[in-house]
This record gives structure tokens, C-alpha cells and sequence, in this order.
């Protein structure tokens, strides 16, 4: 078990159930990114003895639109919403791991050896200007491969997506022309020649199907799919692939370790090794609950997931909170309040999962 902020905690209740079950699943929807971790979670934490969690994978713009309707017990998103936008819905946010977002391709001729992209290449492909495999920008990034004369099939999310808001976001900092056409969002319209699908999953079947494919995806999705990521030039001018070592690389040079804030995005830091398309993925609730009970155990299943839940995360390839971030996370779960304004009564689950 880790240390944990007893200043964040202290408003929280402290009890160590046993054998507690509570038979009303808890309910969440939200990013089909962070699907995988949740899944983790809820599978070990019903196993423990405890609520079972239903999630469903629906997009980070889904999971917000039910989470502002009251819909579900938690909202999950890869986006951050402004104080502004909180305020306005009546929610409060938190981050529950670290993860990124990796270009992947199907070009079997390149066998093991990886294709390699800066972000203005990347960008240019996305903006449907470069079309062919073997561009000339292309191949100047990679002499040593053999790339084929093959039309480039373009695949992009369908459905509101914080994991094309983050891929947006770097497109953006990298390429003016993608600044002024697009901008960043979590849904945007795409050339009609390019191929859209919905969810993770539907990304994945369809690089997996189409030759000459790109397309964009968490990178757990990649691993647990045998997915080829290309390369990406970080700010530091090196050719990296997507792992939890760039992820924390990128992390430990940005606001959120620095300052403590979650405020910003992850993409585009420093860092010997760092990850160009990191991104966080945070959980969402409202500030004041018109069902307290069922928010109250969202809320424990968090609490145990942040004490218990590391060997998932890495398991899953996300990478964890930092102590003070994850402390930010436990003042939010510890200021969630009933209808009346009473806090909450949230129990501190310590038993732990076993670590073989």
C-alpha cells in the first residue's frame, strides 16, 4: 500500500469493510481509451467482495453528455473540462492515470522496423495532403525503408473522442495549418475519403483490415492488439516509440509535476525520452449529488483503485498518478456533497490486492 495524503483524507470516513457487497451495480461511461483500466479495476474489486462496476465504452464526449444528464454514477474523459465548463454542469474532475496516444500503421512491408514521423509529416497526412506511402517527406525521414507506392488510408474516429481531442492538441502545437483548419477538438470533420470508426475498438479492426492504413489509438490498445506504432521526433529532436517509460518522461516535465495542476495537456513536453502525444485520463462527478449513496460508492471504488490499483495500472500501460497529483484526486473525491451540502460518507476500502 502506498502513502497516502492524510490532509486530502481527513475529511473522508476511515473503515475497513469485510465480506461488504452491495448487490446495485455501480455505473460509468466514458472513454474508450481508458476502457482497459476500468475493466482491471472493476474485475478485482467485485472479486474483493465489493459492488460490481458496469462500464460502458462510449467516448469521452458520451460519458460527459450522461454524467451532465445524471445519468450514470461517474463520467470517464480523456479531456479535462474548464473550471468554467465544471461550474457551469455542476461536476467536479480528477485524474486517474497517465497514458498516450500512438500513430499506427498497417504496411507489412516494413516488417519489424519502424516508420518514422515528425509532427509537421503527420500533420500533413491527416490534413489529406500527403496521400502516398512513399512521399518524398516520407522517405526523407526514412532512407533505410522500402516504402511501398500505396495509397494511404486515413482512419479517424467517428464518435467525440478525448482521445482526438489529445491528438488534436499536439497536431496543433507542431503544424499552423492544422492550428488554423482544425484546432483542437473532440470531434472534428474529416475529409469524406478518409475512413471513420467508432470507438477504440472500431480504430483497432480497421488498421488491422485495411492496407495501407494510419490511424490514431491509446496505447493499450496497441500493445494487447500487436498493433505497429510509428515513431514520433519529440521536442528534444529524438525518434521515440509510445511506452510508460516516454508517458512519465513526459509527465515529470510538465505543469502537473511541476505545479501540482492538472490544468493543462501532456503533449509536446520535454524530455530526453518523452512521449509527444501523452495524455491524462480523468473521472467525473457532480458537486452536489442527488443520489448520495450510489455517488458515495462510485467514489469508494475510486478510493480503493487509487490504493490498490497500481499493479493494474501498469498492467494495463498507463502509468500512475504522482503522489501530489493523486493527492489533488483525494481532496475532489473528499468534496463531493449531498443535495443539502453535507459531505459525503465515502469509506477508505485498505484491504489490498495481492501483489503475485
Amino acid at each position: 500500500m502506498k502513502t497516502i495524503c492524510s490532509l486530502a483524507l481527513s475529511s473522508l470516513l476511515l473503515t475497513v469493510p469485510f465480506g461488504f457487497a452491495v448487490s446495485q451495480s455501480i455505473k460509468g461511461a466514458g472513454s474508450s481509451a481508458a476502457a482497459p483500466i476500468y475493466q482491471s479495476w472493476a474485475n478485482e474489486y467485485q472479486k474483493s467482495g465489493y459492488s460490481a462496476v458496469a462500464y460502458e465504452s462510449i467516448g469521452s464526449s458520451a460519458g460527459l453528455k450522461k454524467i451532465r444528464e445524471n445519468t450514470t454514477d461517474f463520467g470517464a474523459s480523456d479531456v479535462a473540462p474548464s473550471k468554467a465548463e465544471l461550474d457551469k454542469a455542476g461536476l467536479v474532475v480528477f485524474p486517474i492515470a497517465i497514458t498516450g496516444v500512438a500513430p499506427v500503421v498497417n504496411l507489412p512491408s516494413l516488417s519489424d522496423r519502424p516508420l518514422r514521423l515528425d509532427g509537421a509529416t503527420l500533420a500533413r497526412i491527416f490534413l489529406n495532403e500527403i496521400t502516398v506511402w512513399n512521399d518524398p517527406q516520407i522517405r526523407q525521414l526514412n532512407p533505410s525503408l522500402k516504402l511501398p507506392d500505396l495509397k494511404i488510408k486515413v482512419i479517424v474516429r467517428s464518435d467525440g473522442s478525448g482521445t482526438t481531442y489529445n491528438f488534436a492538441d499536439y497536431l496543433a502545437k507542431v503544424s499552423p495549418a492544422w492550428s488554423s483548419q482544425y484546432g483542437v477538438k473532440t470531434s472534428l470533420t474529416w475529409p469524406h475519403t478518409f475512413i471513420g470508426a467508432k470507438g477504440s475498438d472500431g480504430v483497432v479492426q480497421a488498421v488491422k483490415t485495411t492496407l495501407g492504413a494510419i490511424g490514431y489509438v491509446d496505447y493499450g490498445y496497441v500493445q494487447s492488439n500487436g498493433l505497429k506504432s510509428a515513431q514520433l521526433q519529440n521536442v528534444q529532436g529524438h525518434f521515440v516509440s509510445p511506452s510508460n517509460h516516454g508517458f512519465r518522461e513526459a509527465l515529470m516535465h510538465s505543469d502537473w509535476y511541476s505545479k501540482s495542476s492538472f490544468a493543462g495537456t501532456l503533449t509536446q513536453q520535454a524530455g530526453e525520452g518523452a512521449w509527444p502525444i501523452t495524455m491524462g485520463t480523468f473521472a467525473l462527478f457532480p458537486k452536489k449529488t442527488e443520489h448520495p449513496v450510489e455517488t458515495a460508492r462510485a467514489l469508494e471504488f475510486f478510493v480503493w483503485a487509487f490504493m490498490n490499483g497500481d499493479k493494474l495500472v501498469q498492467k494495463n500501460n498507463f502509468v500512475r498518478l504522482p503522489d501530489r497529483i493523486q493527492s489533488l484526486a483525494y481532496k475532489t473525491i473528499s468534496s463531493v456533497k449531498d443535495k443539502s451540502g453535507a459531505p459525503l460518507s465515502v469509506k477508505i476500502i485498505l484491504n489490498t490486492v495481492a501483489q503475485n
